[in-house]
């Protein structure tokens, strides 16, 4: 049964690839969008747990807000992922920047320009983070960190259709630090999400006032390596129309304490996620398990 159960969905992923290279981008998003909120009201367990993590926040200031950003978030990965699959054929090296607004520190632009300086770039499951890629791929080549589908045969056509040029995705069994150091040291951009629940291996570090097991890898990449973290994230402004938005180069000076130094730099980077979330929420993925943690009841 599992294998007919997969089967059928990659013949349904097939079909759904199919007309989206015959159809226009706009028709496109328009049926990502009634998709969304069929999923939306079907399935209820993604519905509760995303409106949770919203009212958890204090972000919404009643209940029908809680639901609409909730809401527009479904839509909006709807879209997400129409525009990432599009991406390669829109996007291009000759017109990239006619359909991204830079909004770039100059300091970390300018160690994203410099030849053969290794980039620790890291965002979050907020924007399109593989438009994020994308794009960056055109200044310097990307390497991102991906977890296997659990569907072999949709796995294997979705990575098919990943945007080509300089962008390449390790599997996260893979995801070794040597691995990691390799591609820092050929001098290219490592992308890391910083927004997924670490289980044991992670450290409690308040997101929201909540505290949520945080990856320590990107902490101990920088302490490691001394190269400094580019925190930037990619808003959609429109149909293929976007801002990249990146602060200034983080650099901690090492106190000694490697358990402090790791705690100061995850909890920097789930503070500057905060910020950018509260600004557009309706771009984050609030329907992910982010606090597995004990936390307050919601009320």
């Amino acid at each position: 049964m599992k294998r007919l159960r997969h089967l059928l969905e990659y013949v349904t992923a097939l079909l759904g690839l199919f007309l989206l290279d015959r159809i226009s981008l706009a028709s496109s998003e328009k049926f990502a969008v009634r998709t969304a909120d069929l999923w939306y009201f079907l399935h209820r367990s993604r519905r509760r747990i995303a409106i949770e993590n919203i009212k958890r926040t204090k972000i919404a200031s009643s209940d029908s807000e809680a639901d609409r950003i909730a809401r527009e978030s479904f839509r909006h990965f709807g879209i997400l992922a129409v525009e990432h699959l599009k991406a390669e054929t829109v996007l291009t090296a000759g017109n990239w920047k006619d359909h991204v607004e830079m909004d770039v520190d100059p300091a970390t632009m300018a160690i994203l320009e410099e030849p053969g300086r290794g980039v620790l770039l890291l965002s979050a499951h907020f924007g399109n983070w593989e438009v994020a890629a994308h794009i960056l791929s055109y200044i310097k080549p990307v390497t991102g960190i991906t977890r296997d589908m659990n569907n072999p045969y949709t796995d294997r056509l979705m990575k098919e259709r990943k945007p080509g040029n300089r962008y390449t995705l390790t599997p996260k069994h893979d995801a070794n630090v040597g691995r990691l150091l390799s591609v820092l040291k050929k001098g290219e951009v490592l992308a890391l999400l910083i927004d997924q629940h670490a289980a044991e291996h992670g450290m409690p570090v308040d997101f929201f006032g909540i505290p949520a097991a945080t990856h320590r890898s990107p902490a101990l990449l920088h302490l490691i390596t001394r190269i400094p973290i580019c925190f930037g994230y990619c808003l959609r402004k429109g149909p293929m129309s976007y801002k990249f938005v990146a602060i200034a180069p983080i650099i901690h000076k090492p106190t000694g304490n490697r358990e402090y130094d790791v705690r100061t730099i995850l909890g920097q980077l789930n503070h500057e996620l905060e910020k950018a979330i509260r600004q557009n929420p309706e771009q984050y993925l609030w329907a992910h398990r982010r606090w597995k943690l004990p936390s307050p009841s919601v009320s």
